[in-house]
């Protein structure tokens, strides 16, 4: 991050994200917003002035990771600091990929593997063109739960897709994140934060442990793989822990 900007009157001024406001902030700003749903912020913020960089932040992670609720921690931390940014998700994001989203997750369709990785690709080509490319095109960083790398992950590692075709796919998107946030979860954690979940579950969320566990494999190997892009985050830890951990994180990849 090019430091972070804190408004002062009608003028920003930039800040280092090393220097010790930032700190002192960062205890503060673990609260999570009132609304429980972290789907989407569909107005986009007045953006920063033009020299400040947007980026494009992802966080991934199987069923119960706390990628949702990390995502709003994320947001609120950046926002209190002057930070034009929007919260999204996938599948969804948009509202014709909201569309697809209750197609892909209701459990009313059995799609062939290939079937269902087009869909996701589908649904993300929507959430492109109508929420991400104009947010950052206005200067406003976007935090999207799940992308291209959940499709891998639980397509390709977890239900046997086919990895060219999904290279394939992949090459299409643009742009790519700037940083994706891996939040490794073992399995009894996930298990617990899943059964303390007030939603119901979905399609994914009832498929067997062996399917997570290859979803969860497929994460680490994304990571593994994508050094520059990836940032493998330990989410065992407590929900302040592991907010404190991705805030140094964002600020020590973005400095100024």
């Amino acid at each position: 991050m090019r430091g972070l900007l804190l408004r002062v009157g009608r003028s920003y001024q930039l800040q280092r994200p090393g220097c010790p406001q930032v700190a002192q902030r960062a205890a503060s700003l673990l609260t999570p917003p009132n609304d429980a749903n972290p789907t989407i912020s569909p107005q986009i913020p007045t953006p920063l002035p033009p020299f400040v960089v947007a980026r494009f932040i992802t966080f991934e992670g199987g069923e119960g990771a706390g990628k949702s609720t990390q995502l709003r921690h994320l947001a609120a931390a950046l926002a209190a600091q002057g930070v034009a940014v929007i919260t999204t998700r996938e599948p969804g994001g948009s509202p014709h990929a909201e569309f697809l989203r209750g197609v892909l997750l209701s459990g009313a369709h059995d799609f062939a593997p290939s079937t269902e990785m087009l869909l996701h690709f589908a649904a993300r080509a929507e959430h492109l063109a109508r929420t991400i490319q104009p947010a950052l095109h206005a200067s406003t960083w976007v935090l999207c739960d799940r992308f291209y790398d959940s499709t891998e992950a639980y397509q390709v590692h977890g239900q046997g897709a086919d990895a060219a075709q999904f290279a394939a796919l992949k090459n299409l998107v643009q742009p790519h994140p700037d940083l994706t946030l891996v939040l490794d979860v073992d399995e009894t954690v996930a298990a617990a934060r899943q059964a303390a979940r007030a939603r119901a579950a979905d399609r994914y969320d009832r498929l067997g442990a062996g399917f997570h566990a290859r979803v969860a494999a497929g994460f680490r190997q994304i990571a593994a793989a994508n050094p520059e892009r990836c940032v493998l985050i330990n989410a065992n830890q407590n929900e302040a822990e592991v907010a404190a951990t991705i805030l140094q994180t964002v600020t020590a990849r973005f400095p100024c």
